[in-house]
Order: structure tokens, then sequence, then C-alpha cells
């Protein structure tokens, strides 16, 4: 096993251990704070600094990368995530939305810190004349992340309805303090570290590549939340009738499924280094969204409409984000690539805050149906972005 490979295995043991434990506590706050009588838009307060925060954390976590190595960023969002967990641990009297609100900040912080280091780190140690190969192993890291992110779900509503919200943080927590502990001693402490020291400034893109791909992130990601995030989790609890374990178990599934296609993106896109691909995908994502709420409006069964077109929904929105996240490791520079990877995802934490505030804001004023009409909306505009993505060799020459 090369030093290379072990390295990869250690981000991606630390990303995915990472994963679990958000993806848990992200169903565990939705459907704790609903039985407690939250309205739709003020469980989606509760996230609001989650994302604010990682709009923050990805532009000065690239900087810190590029500055003092992807280890230590990595490192410092395992640590985070631990002290956010342990804020969720008090007394329930004491889980007031200032204070939740506060502990999802410093998960949100967390989670852009962990996933910023994970995949900067993947564009060091592939050979740029390698692009095949990096998209594979991009497309398995997302993938791989993403099908734990649903077992978190499904953990999470495990774990409520076992051992309550106190205990499922607590024991999240002491998991992951283990896995910090093993990440100080394998990770390597010059990973990602620039030859040159980068300015502050230089946290903003100058490359037109990195700021069209991430227009493009920011609207694919508002698109996904609209719904996903705080509508459709309410909407199954109470138009349907499911109970926590059901819409833990089928969102979980979801995402599981979801996850694995993004690890076989690179089956169904072929290769190419321009953005045709996203163009193509991303027009043909659009018209699910629009489907689904044609089907609702013309009185069609919700059951067999909502669930069948989610799962349409997630094949194809799998494969625009693996593309998505392949483009930016590609587009990026080899020295201080965690500048415009933090940059990027800066972007997709924006889509993922806009997307959280529109989903219990439209919930709660019109329905599901209104939700899936701007989705489709903003999922068109990330396609047009993506028509403006240049090839890899004339981006990387300009």
């Amino acid at each position: 096993m090369t030093p290379a490979v072990r390295q990869y295995l250690v981000i991606t043991g630390n990303y995915w251990a990472f994963t679990l434990t958000d993806g848990a506590l992200r169903m565990l706050v939705v459907l704790h704070f609903d039985q407690l009588g939250y309205s739709p838009l003020e469980i989606a307060l509760l996230f609001l600094f989650y994302e604010l925060f990682g709009v923050v954390t990805n532009l000065v976590g690239g900087y810190l990368g590029a500055r003092l190595g992807l280890n230590r960023t990595m490192n410092l969002g395992l640590f985070l995530q631990v002290i956010a967990l342990g804020m969720l641990a008090v007394p329930a009297a004491l889980l007031t939305v200032p204070w939740v609100m506060a502990a999802q900040a410093l998960s949100g912080i967390a989670k852009d810190l962990n996933k910023m280091s994970a995949k900067s780190g993947i564009k060091l140690l592939v050979p740029d004349q390698q692009q095949g190969t990096l998209y594979r192993w991009v497309a398995m890291l997302t993938g791989s992340k993403n099908t734990l992110k649903g077992v978190g779900f499904f953990l999470g509503g495990v774990l409520l309805m076992t051992i309550g919200f106190q205990g499922a943080v607590v024991t999240m927590a002491a998991v992951l303090v283990m896995v910090w502990l093993a990440s100080l001693f394998l990770l390597r402490n010059t990973l990602g570290k620039s030859k040159a020291k980068p300015k502050f400034s230089d946290i903003l893109s100058k490359s037109r590549a990195i700021n069209v791909l991430s227009a493009a992130r920011l609207f694919l990601f508002g698109a996904r939340d609209v719904w996903f995030v705080v509508a459709l989790p309410v909407y199954l609890h109470t138009a349907f009738g499911w109970d926590f374990w059901q819409v833990g178990g089928f969102m979980a599934t979801w995402v599981i499924g979801y996850g694995v296609v993004q690890t076989l993106a690179p089956r169904f896109t072929g290769y190419r280094e321009d953005g045709q691909p996203a163009v193509f995908w991303g027009a043909l994502l659009a018209l699910v969204p629009a489907g689904i709420a044609g089907g609702l409006m013309l009185g069609w069964s919700p059951q067999i409409v909502v669930v069948g077109g989610l799962l349409v929904f997630g094949v194809l929105f799998a494969i625009n984000s693996a593309l998505h996240s392949y483009l930016i490791v590609s587009y990026a520079r080899g020295d201080g690539v965690s500048l415009d990877v933090g940059f990027y995802y800066m972007s997709n934490a924006a889509g993922r805050l806009l997307g959280t505030l529109l989903s219990g804001w439209i919930y709660q004023q019109y329905g599901l149906e209104e939700c899936l009409w701007v989705s489709s909306g903003l999922v068109t505009l990330a396609a047009l972005f993506a028509t403006a993505l240049p090839d890899r060799m004339t981006s990387a020459t300009a």
C-alpha cells in the first residue's frame, strides 16, 4: 500500500466518522424539535447558523489549510463537532433556540472544515495527468460519505426512539473523541500546506472557472435543500402520518442510494474535462421537481408521486453532485488547493443556507408544491451557469 493510498484511507475514515454523526444529528434535531411543537420555520432557523457559519468557514478554512496544513483543519473539525454534541447534551430545559443555534453553528464550522480538508487532500494524492483516477477517487469519497450520511439519518431516528435525544448526542460525542485521537497520530502533518504563504486576500477566487462553477453549485444545492431539509421530513410525518422511525428510515435509504449512485457517476457520465456533462445532467434534473409538483397539482396519489419522484431526483442529483465535485478538484490549483476548494464550498454552504431558509418559509406559507417549483428553477440556473465552464486545460493556462 503506497503512502498516498494510506493517507487517502485515513482521510476517508475521518470523513466517514464525521458524516455519520452529522447525518444523525440533523435528523435528531428536525424530529426532536418537531416533536416539541416547533413550526417548520422555527426548525429551519435552528440550522441558520449551521449554514451561515459554513459560508465563512469555507473561506477562512481554505486559507488556514494552505497556511497550516490540511491535517490540522481536519482534526480541528473533528474536535469542534465533539464540542457541539456536548453542548446539546445539556438537560432539556436548557435547550433553548439560541443555545441550539449556537451548537449548530459550531457543528457547521466543524462540518465544512472537515469536508474542505478531505476534498482538498484528494487533489494532492493523485498526479495531475491522471484525471480519470481523480474523478473516480472523488466520486468514491463523495458517494461513500453520502451513503454514511444516509445511515446517519436512520441512526438518528433509531437513537431518538431508543435512548432519547440526550443519550444519542452523548454516545456520538464519545465515539468521535476516539476517532479524533487516532487522527492526530495518523494524518501527515504537511498535507496541503502551501509552499508560498498565501495572503488573506487570496481567499477570494480569481479564476473564472472556479467562480462560474461556484455559482452553479450554489443554485444546485439550494435546489436540493429547498424541499429536502425541512419541508420533506415534516411533510412525510404530517401528510402521510409516518412515525419518526419511518421518516428517518426512508430518508436514510434515499441518501444511501444517492451515495451509491455518486460512486458510479463516472460510468454514467463518461470522462470530459469541460462543463458540458454538467449542463446536460442539470437540465435533466430540473424536470424532476417540476414533474412532482405537476403531479400533485393534478391530484395524483401523493405517495406515488412524492416517493417515486424523490427516487428519480436522487439518482440525477447524485450524478450532478459528483460531476461538480470532480470539476472543482480538477480546476483547483495544485499549490494552495484548499483556497480554491474552500471558495467553492463557501458557495455550496451559501446554497444550503438559501435552500434551508426557503424550505421552512415556503413550506409553512404555501406547501410542498411551491418548494418543488422553486427547486426546479434553481436547478435550471445551475445548468445555465455550467454552460460557461471552460475546458480544464484552457482554464489552467488562463
